[in-house]
């Protein structure tokens, strides 16, 4: 019952993101039609950092209790969020073309963005190719701790270093005055729902798929 209440409200307002964005939503003045990945690129990007603080979160309830639930869920929270930065990383760089007039460059932002990206690569391929048991998942579990740091990294990057790329405008760290008008931040908003209850409904199907191929193999 619960799951397919989750999966409606879910849909309906993924839908409603969509609509939003592509139609209800007005076109940004100075940056036009391209400016619409905003509401991709950012929650996707919310979905990657809030991962890996999510999975050093599990990975340390699996160092503590050594049970196999942590353990599982951090696999999951890997494998969903190393796809939400996959999004993040290309809806960035489609972004940064018409905008900087450059695919990719290499300030802070974006690197330790693509820093996030492979150390959820290095987590992943970790649990991959080294012979499984306990000692295997306790070493993941240090890199996902170890990795954990790089997100508030990427929050103040652009705080910090002052280049290209925006800084905050939303949030309770944002430094300046939102240019957004009213239309855009509830879109936004709209969107980081819609992209974190996907996310949350995707992970709890990796958890499940994840327990039972650990069950078949006990």
């Amino acid at each position: 019952m619960f799951r397919n209440l989750y999966l409606i409200i879910t849909s309906i307002i993924f839908l409603a993101s969509i609509w939003m964005i592509f139609i209800w939503v007005p076109t940004e003045i100075n940056q036009g039609m391209v400016q619409r990945i905003l509401y991709i690129h950012l929650p996707f990007a919310w979905a990657s950092m809030i991962a890996i603080i999510a999975l050093a979160l599990t990975s340390l309830m699996f160092l503590i209790t050594n049970k196999n639930i942590w353990d599982n869920l951090s696999q999951s929270l890997a494998e969903v969020g190393v796809v939400s930065a996959i999004v993040m990383l290309f809806s960035g760089i489609v972004w940064a073309k018409p905008v900087w007039g450059i695919w990719w460059t290499g300030e802070a932002k974006l690197t330790t963005a693509l820093i996030l990206f492979l150390i959820y690569c290095a987590y992943l391929v970790f649990r991959n190719y080294f012979p499984p048991g306990n000692n295997r998942n306790r070493i993941a579990a240090i890199i996902a701790l170890i990795g954990a740091i790089d997100s508030p990294i990427i929050y103040y990057a652009a705080q910090i270093w002052q280049q290209n790329h925006p800084q905050a405008v939303v949030g309770p760290l944002a430094t300046q005055e939102s240019s957004l008008s009213s239309e855009m931040v509830l879109t936004l908003l709209v969107s980081v729902l819609a992209v974190s209850l996907l996310f949350i409904g995707i992970v709890w199907v990796q958890y499940k798929a994840n327990s039972l191929k650990g069950a078949q193999n006990v």
